[in-house]
């Protein structure tokens, strides 16, 4: 793995992929929302290309889960169940673990490097007590430690992870947890690293899992159930 700050090849990417990572952001942010469809005409004319690399770029997010196809309707971006959510924190869980197992039997002295900043920025929105930018500081950091760990594979399925985790946080903002508690839970982890304290790590990387799950179901269910009006029959 180079070494930060190392020039290395710029890797070439298609127009497919450079879509696909517009619509991973649009549906992180909430522009495309749970249960929005997805508008190949519109889409096309807003981003500026032809329907080929779109109806790509759509695929790939299918075949991530962040969008679902329904026949002879169309693609919609995913609703997260509960049983979702409890899901993509699991997933989350096995791979920063992995993660976690490489750094500390790898280069702790690199991990510090990068998450030192990453923990100065989540720092930095916790005293601004801005939402959105410490669910960015929140998510780069987390990132980050999986990047620490050299493994492209993880890296790949993180950053889906993260996507949908940031869809399962727009529905939690009454019990998020505060600033200064996040900031804490993350200064936890890098002391645990800084420490060598493998056991004390893996612990704090589950509680970290489970507790975020517990808040995000628990808001699920105290939330009224949306009602939705009937659809005219398309004849489709």
């Amino acid at each position: 793995m180079p070494a930060p700050g190392q020039l290395r090849p710029v890797p070439r990417r298609s127009t497919a992929e450079l879509i696909a990572d517009q619509l991973r952001e649009a549906i992180m942010y909430g522009s495309l929302s749970p249960g929005d469809q997805l508008g190949e005409a519109e889409l096309a004319g807003q981003l500026g290309v032809s329907r080929g690399p779109l109806r790509e770029a759509m695929q790939r997010l299918v075949q991530e889960g962040l969008l679902r196809s329904e026949r002879h309707r169309g693609l919609f971006v995913r609703e997260l169940t509960p049983d979702d959510v409890r899901d993509i924190y699991v997933a989350r869980l096995a791979v920063e673990r992995t993660a976690c197992e490489l750094i500390m039997r790898g280069n702790r002295g690199e991990a510090l490097a990068r998450l030192t900043p990453a923990l100065d920025a989540l720092a930095e929105a916790a005293a601004g007590r801005d939402r959105t930018a410490m669910s960015n500081a929140d998510q780069a950091f987390h990132r980050t430690l999986v990047s620490c760990a050299g493994n492209r594979r993880l890296e790949r399925m993180a950053q889906t992870l993260l996507v949908e985790t940031r869809m399962c946080l727009s529905v939690m903002q009454e019990v998020y947890p505060e600033p200064e508690e996040i900031l804490e839970e993350h200064r936890r982890l890098l002391d645990a690293i800084v420490e060598g304290d493998e056991a004390r790590l893996f612990a704090l990387i589950e509680s970290h899992m489970v507790d975020t799950v517990e808040r995000i179901n628990a808001e699920r269910v105290a939330a009224p159930a949306p009602v939705h009006e009937p659809e005219p029959d398309s004849g489709a």
